[in-house]
């Protein structure tokens, strides 16, 4: 079957994007991976699974998939899930079959996770799109972390060390972002994804098709 016919059956003219966006916590990548999504079609926030318990305003199926620890280690042992990782006692992760569902008919998808579950993702996807969110400041992001929280203090300053090392991971990515001002933030990361959507490796099947027609159509 050529492009052509494939393309007139309904098949997606490429595969879709998939972005990857770590920060520490407290620097507010998910609020803006929340927003980025709202304003570009065809993109997608995944939903990850959890095996903690739903806090006050959170749904099932909507925030995460709320699963229990035990359904949560029998899918980490069939090996379901793209990433996963132990957050402070939690379990999180990403399912490989929705996020291959979904790239599979065309639908750009951002994943919310950490340098460790990065680190995972780029091995089954190379082609993967990373990018880290940075805070202003460590002073800011304390701040941050402080005015959302009522963590005891030892929980504080064990979520303040792991940022230490996980901005350290920021070589790691494609691309590098401050979190100074929410608006400007998502705006930056926008940028990115439509810049991403018009390299050739995004577009190739489309410009194909449109040279295509050029040599069917265009007097010799």
């Amino acid at each position: 079957m050529s492009s052509k016919d494939a393309a007139n059956e309904g098949a997606p003219l490429r595969r879709g994007l998939l972005f990857v966006v770590s920060a520490p916590s407290g620097t507010g990548k998910t609020t803006v991976v929340e927003r980025l999504v709202q304003r570009v079609e065809e993109l997608a926030l995944s939903r990850s699974y959890t095996s903690r318990a739903t806090r006050p305003g959170e749904s099932d199926g909507v925030d995460y998939n709320f699963i229990t620890r035990a359904r949560f280690e029998q899918m980490v042992a069939a090996n379901e899930f793209l990433e996963w990782a132990d957050v402070f006692g939690n379990l999180y992760g990403t399912g490989a079959s929705d996020v291959e569902r979904q790239l599979a008919r065309g639908c750009d998808i951002v994943l919310v996770i950490d340098v460790q579950g990065a680190r995972q993702v780029r091995l089954r996807y190379a082609n993967t799109v990373g990018v880290f969110v940075l805070p202003p400041s460590f002073e800011v992001l304390e701040q941050r972390l402080r005015g959302r929280s009522k963590d005891p203090e030892e929980a504080m300053q064990r979520r303040l060390r792991m940022a230490r090392n996980e901005v350290a991971a920021f070589a790691e990515y494609d691309y590098v972002i401050v979190n100074d001002e929410l608006e400007a933030c998502v705006e930056r990361l926008r940028a990115i994804v439509l810049g991403e959507r018009a390299r050739l490796r995004s577009v190739r099947r489309e410009a194909e098709l449109i040279v295509e027609s050029f040599i069917e159509k265009a007097p010799r």
